[in-house]
């Protein structure tokens, strides 16, 4: 028989292009290239650069004027703003919107979760277990490199851990409704969900909620899996909820 186990790589998810504008200027910005004041080119400029649409750069502007990181005016252009004035940037509604839904799907994920977890500390192999406890390791490696890093690694390492222990309840209906969560995720929210992730879901508080999921079901222990699940996913809704740019 073939051995087809080399034949595909993963198949990374590209980041919108307005996402993509903006994350390189802001690169120009962090790394000294851009200063606090320079006007940044056209958008005719800047969409010959990059080779997209001007309404690609537009869009991608009006993310950076939202997150604080340039002033537009109207009939001059775009400049970068002082460091100590982005403390305050708005966010747009667009991106409120967003960020109310994530809220919502953990909100939602959370006794969806609790109660797959429950049932995978019982239902659970030792394989699986195994695996999900490697997929641990890759994601708190990630953690340690940091959001700079390894933002988009530990993010879909994180996926993957909660996917495998959903899989490991052996009900396929759970496994039903946390794709639909997911993929609402992956195809409409990616961008927010990483943008929160790099700002309050790194670090070792963090990672030791994860640990305990895990404890509950290395030990075999549903009630416990539950309760941690529960506080891991309620615990990250209300970190959202409460981040200063929210609201």
């Amino acid at each position: 028989m073939t051995d087809t186990s080399a034949l595909f790589d993963p198949i990374h998810r590209p980041r919108r292009l307005p996402d993509e504008v903006a994350a390189s200027i802001i690169g120009a910005i962090e790394s000294g290239q851009l200063a606090p004041g320079d006007r940044l080119p056209t958008e005719a400029e800047l969409a010959k650069r990059f080779g997209v649409a001007r309404t690609v750069v537009r869009e991608a502007i009006s993310l950076l004027r939202y997150d604080g990181m340039v002033d537009s005016r109207r009939g001059v252009g775009a400049f970068v703003t002082d460091a100590s004035q982005r403390s305050a940037f708005r966010i747009s509604p667009a991106c409120f919107e967003k960020r109310k839904q994530i809220v919502q799907l953990l909100q939602l994920r959370t006794g969806v979760q609790a109660g797959a977890s429950a049932l995978a500390a019982t239902a659970r192999t030792e394989d699986q277990m195994a695996e999900i406890e490697e997929i641990y390791a890759q994601m708190a490696a990630a953690d340690a490199r940091g959001p700079g890093e390894a933002l988009e690694e530990r993010v879909d390492a994180e996926l993957l851990l909660y996917r495998r222990i959903t899989q490991a309840s052996d009900n396929p209906y759970y496994a039903e409704v946390v794709a639909m969560i997911e993929t609402n995720i992956q195809n409409n929210l990616r961008s927010a969900f990483l943008k929160n992730a790099a700002a309050s879901e790194f670090g070792p508080a963090i990672m030791e909620e994860h640990r305990a999921v895990l404890d509950g079901l290395r030990e075999k222990d549903a009630e416990a899996a539950r309760a941690a699940t529960r506080i891991r996913f309620e615990r990250a809704a209300e970190r959202l909820a409460a981040r200063a740019d929210f609201a």
